[in-house]
Order: C-alpha cells, then sequence, then structure tokens
C-alpha cells in the first residue's frame, strides 16, 4: 500500500497521543456520557447518522443502555419504505462461473511425467475480495467496479442523503467527529455549516475534541459516577460551544478547508465583532444591498406619485366643497336677518 502510495502518514502510529491531540473521534460512550451530562433524559431520541462505527454494533451498547430510543435509518424505516426510496431498479446480470471441461484440464496438465505441482494455498473467500483493498494482492491497478458495486454505491449515496436531511433538520446536532484533517469536507462540517446558515440559533454542538480528551482522562476510573466539578466542566465547555467560543473555533478549523463547513460571512453578515476580522460583510454582498435598496427606492417612488395626484385632488374637491357650503350659510344668514 505505500508502494503503491495509497498510504501516506506512518503506519506506526501511538493512539494515546492521537486521542490527547483530539484526532480521533469520539466513542458512542463518551457521546453518551456528554449527553447525559448535559440533562437529556434516557427517553430522549437520538438517530444515528453517518457510516457505521468502528467496531460494529458492540461499541454502541453503552449508548443503547444510557438511551433505548437510539434509532437509525435502518430500524426507523421499513424495507417497503427504503425500497419506495430507492425507486425501480432493473435486474443486474447474473456473473456465470466458467467451469473447464475436462479436456481443457488436460490440456494444462502437460505431459507426464513432471514435477509435483507445490501444494495449493488457502483459499480466498469471495468476502476477503471485498471492498476498496479486495484488489491489492492480485492486480497492479484497482479494476472497474461492477455493477453490482455501481449500486451499492448509489445506494450508500441515498442513505447518506437521507441521514443529512434528518441530521439538518433535528432539534439538536452532536457530531462524533469532524475536521478529520484530510483537507476535504465531512459528513459533519458540512452538516454544521447548513445548520448555521439555516437555522443560526439551532443548537449544533461543536465540542473540542482535546479538551474533551483531558477531560475524560481526568476520570477515567469514575466515569459513569463522575465527580460534579466533572460534570460542570463538561456543561460549560458544550453550552460554550454553542455561542461564540464555538463558532469562532470552528472558523478557524473549518473555513480553510471547506466553505460549505462555515458559510460565514459570505451568506450572512454579523452585527458584532467575535469572530476577529471577519465582521463586515463582503464589499461584493454591500453593493448589492445598496443596489437593491436603490432600485426598491425608485420604485416606491414611482408607485407613490399617483397617490400625490390623488391627494391634490382630493384636496382640491375639499376646498371647492368648503367653498360652496360657505356660500349658503352666507346666504341663509341673509335670508334670517332679525332687523327684517
Amino acid at each position: 500500500m505505500i508502494k503503491q502510495k495509497l498510504v501516506h502518514d506512518e503506519l506506526s502510529i501511538d493512539s494515546y497521543v492521537q486521542k490527547v491531540n483530539g484526532l480521533c473521534p469520539l466513542m458512542p460512550e463518551e457521546v453518551g456520557l456528554l449527553l447525559r451530562a448535559m440533562g437529556y433524559p434516557p427517553t430522549t431520541r437520538i438517530y444515528l447518522a453517518g457510516s457505521e462505527s468502528f467496531g460494529g454494533q458492540r461499541v454502541m451498547i453503552p449508548l443503547r443502555a444510557m438511551y433505548t430510543n437510539l434509532v437509525d435509518r435502518s430500524n426507523l424505516c421499513n424495507k417497503y419504505e427504503l425500497n419506495k426510496l430507492l425507486g425501480t431498479e432493473s435486474p443486474l446480470p447474473v456473473n456465470h462461473t466458467h467451469v473447464k471441461a475436462a479436456e481443457e484440464l488436460k490440456k494444462e496438465r502437460g505431459p507426464h511425467p513432471r514435477p509435483q505441482p507445490p501444494p495449493p494455498g488457502r483459499r480466498i473467500y469471495q468476502h476477503e475480495k471485498e471492498g476498496w483493498h479486495g484488489w491489492i494482492g492480485e492486480k497492479e491497478s484497482e479494476p472497474d467496479p461492477s455493477p453490482i458495486d455501481l449500486r451499492d454505491k448509489a445506494h450508500r449515496l441515498l442513505w447518506d442523503a437521507l441521514d443529512y436531511v434528518v441530521s439538518v433538520e433535528a432539534d439538536a446536532f452532536f457530531p462524533g467527529f469532524n475536521n478529520d484533517g484530510t483537507g476535504s469536507p465531512d459528513f459533519s462540517s458540512l452538516v454544521m455549516g447548513h445548520r448555521l446558515y439555516q437555522m443560526a440559533s439551532s443548537r449544533t454542538y461543536r465540542p473540542d475534541r482535546k479538551f474533551l480528551a483531558k477531560l475524560f482522562n481526568s476520570s477515567s476510573d469514575n466515569l459513569y459516577f463522575p465527580k460534579r466539578s466533572w460534570t460542570v466542566a463538561a456543561r460549560d465547555h458544550l453550552h460554550n460551544s454553542l455561542e461564540e467560543a464555538g463558532l469562532k473555533r470552528q472558523l478557524l478549523q473549518s473555513k480553510l478547508v471547506s466553505f460549505l463547513s462555515h458559510p460565514i460571512p459570505e451568506c450572512t453578515c454579523t452585527t458584532m465583532k467575535p469572530i476577529g476580522d471577519h465582521h463586515e460583510c463582503p464589499k461584493w454582498l454591500k453593493d448589492s444591498v445598496a443596489k437593491s435598496y436603490q432600485q426598491q427606492t425608485a420604485t416606491t417612488n414611482e408607485n407613490e406619485q399617483p397617490d400625490d395626484d390623488d391627494e391634490m385632488d382630493e384636496f382640491q374637491s375639499d376646498s371647492e366643497d368648503e367653498n360652496v357650503s360657505n356660500e349658503l350659510t352666507v346666504e341663509r344668514d341673509e335670508e334670517m336677518d332679525p332687523n327684517d
């Protein structure tokens, strides 16, 4: 894998150092402990989005014990609803295995006598060839994907899109892992940026994994019964991640990697200065707003001009009515003169 430049990092990695530096994702057990420290009741419904966790369902046992209403797309939607989302699909061609005849095998064996062949190697099962690494031991270059692989990839994209919609519309979002350092946008960062643009006041946690790693190491022996100071520290950190501190950290970490992970101030403007020099609207946005304001003012003036004319006509008609009424009053006074 190193020879073919599939792996660029060091293969000898100290997991403890990676964890302390905040480069490892939060485990489901740690997420459950943080949610419990925030005061979420055990009956809270939690939707698990994204790919399958490393370790499978075994690592999900502590989180399911703390929050029994843990669901995902597989148990929240039935098979009919998932198939309806996929739509109609044409059947794929079946790959028939070619079985060699006895004559072909006889030609391959060659003339007798011959040396004994080496003992056969261990059988390589089909499940060992599946995935992105299945071709490394057989070919020098990656083969073209089969129709089944393409269809599975399309299905995974649909599942990811479903998880994305649910995550954006959720009441609260807690990322287990974001800003992986690869330079490409990840699922959690895109959801956080979309929620910031669509609903800036939504409850989107932006935890600092480096700080949380130190916090968990300080109470590794009593995670389920932590001290009051540990709970207060975790709660204060998560509350701050919802406010300016979390926005500033997200700006410094994700802005340079992906614009969609933090679409501020390009898509919105801030009135205060909590994030350094990025408090003003961009020049193109200011010019656009000024131009639209001028057009709106001109349109308003054009619409108000006929109204002024109508008001002048009404004023003139009112004046004429007043003059007529005054003349009638004078005539009545002359007729009712008491000296007569």
